[in-house]
């Protein structure tokens, strides 16, 4: 789950619209929480970088997440236009995660390493996949998939920004170094 600053708090990416359903207006949505009262009948939801709120007015459980409908999109024309935007909502201040638990903002930027302490680079993204998050792993090797499951992940601290990965079992092969380019010469000796 990401978070950007909002005016009353920060603000939690929820849900994603991956479609229309209907002439009415609903909105097929992959649900990115935890927490299902999200999207309960009342919520005020945001478009992601947008100030105008989407009110929660009908939701029903779908086979890919929920369908919902809001108050300011009423036709299909207006539902059409939320495609694809990923919805938001302003988290309080008070609210917290169980110890062990992280918002996604958290562990972008934390450092990567493996167990012998080198650096494989820092977390530049998230994604869920197959049940689990995965961290998008960018530094001066290259760019590394971790799913963040313990298998992989013995060491998993991301408010201290540091994440220890087993690469071993992740099967991470060393990028041979590459050869400096330059000119060859068409003489043979």
């Amino acid at each position: 789950m990401t978070a950007r600053p909002g005016q009353a708090g920060e603000r939690l990416v929820v849900g994603l619209v991956r479609g229309v359903h209907g002439l009415r207006g609903a909105v097929r949505v992959e649900v990115l929480t935890e927490e299902p009262g999200r999207f309960d009948v009342g919520r005020r939801l945001y478009r992601e970088g947008g100030e105008a709120p989407l009110t929660v007015v009908w939701v029903q459980p779908d086979e890919q997440g929920l369908l919902v409908r809001f108050a300011e999109a009423s036709d299909r024309d207006a539902a059409g236009r939320l495609r694809d935007a990923y919805l938001e909502t302003v988290r309080a201040p008070e609210e917290r995660l169980p110890r062990g638990r992280y918002w996604w903002h958290e562990v972008i930027g934390a450092r990567v390493r493996d167990r012998a302490g080198r650096e494989l680079g820092t977390v530049a993204e998230l994604f869920h996949a197959g049940g689990a998050e995965v961290a998008v792993v960018r530094g001066e090797r290259g760019e590394v998939l971790v799913p963040l499951v313990r298998a992989f992940v013995p060491r998993f601290a991301p408010r201290r920004g540091e994440i220890v990965v087993d690469t071993d079992a992740l099967g991470y092969v060393e990028p041979a170094p590459r050869r400096p380019r330059g000119r060859r010469s068409s003489r043979r000796p």
